[in-house]
């Protein structure tokens, strides 16, 4: 029984049915997974397409607030089975990698430390690592697809955990990438004896970023 709750949880969580797409439902969570991979894919997109830097900010921000409910809702979801919250957890890895994008390259863009080329640069490194984790996600679907159906329970928990631990080490990179760019800044802040501005911006003197 365990078994087949966790192939039809994985599928749960993956299923694309669009007449849902107006209904969240906290107990439903296939469409809360599909809507934070969609918010990620269009994040990258969008941070790749633009010709002005702040303006094509503001229009990730625009996107990343249109599909945060998906994230806040299934971060509210606790009634799956183990194997599928592993799933669960994976999908909102990429939506919180998306969230420390957003936030604190907001905070960036008001940075004086920051050249309007050293922003572009930031902007499409978190593009990179963000987009690496959206294609990570493309295997977990496969899994569930007619042509994997031959898969052994084994084989789709090893994809699972696989998925799962390098997802997780994206977010890791992304969280890097944002504290190292943030270090950067206070460094300089720090040379030019306005160290205190930096705090302000990204945080009190107890959030060690560098």
């Amino acid at each position: 029984m365990k078994k087949i709750m966790t192939m039809v949880c994985t599928a749960m969580l993956f299923a694309v049915t669009p007449t849902m797409k107006a209904q969240w439902v906290v107990t439903d969570p296939s469409n809360l997974a599909q809507g934070i991979v969609n918010t990620a894919r269009q994040i990258v997109q969008t941070s790749t397409t633009a010709t002005n830097m702040i303006n094509n900010f503001k229009e990730v921000q625009k996107v990343y607030n249109q599909g945060k409910e998906y994230y806040d809702k299934l971060k509210a979801v606790n009634n799956l089975v183990k194997d599928a919250r592993k799933v669960q957890q994976t999908v909102l890895l990429v939506g919180d990698a998306s969230e420390i994008y957003v936030k604190n390259f907001g905070k960036m863009i008001n940075d004086p430390n920051f050249s309007p080329q050293e922003l572009t640069a930031i902007a499409n490194g978190y593009s990179i690592l963000l987009n690496e984790s959206v294609e990570l996600l493309k295997e977990l679907k496969q899994i569930v697809n007619a042509s994997t159906l031959s898969m052994n329970d084994n084989e789709r928990l090893e994809i699972i955990d696989r998925v799962h631990k390098e997802v997780k080490e994206y977010h890791n990179l992304i969280r890097y990438f944002t504290n190292k760019n943030i270090s950067v800044s206070y460094l300089r802040a720090k040379k030019n004896n306005n160290s205190s501005r930096v705090l302000e911006l990204y945080g009190d003197a107890n959030q060690k970023y560098w």
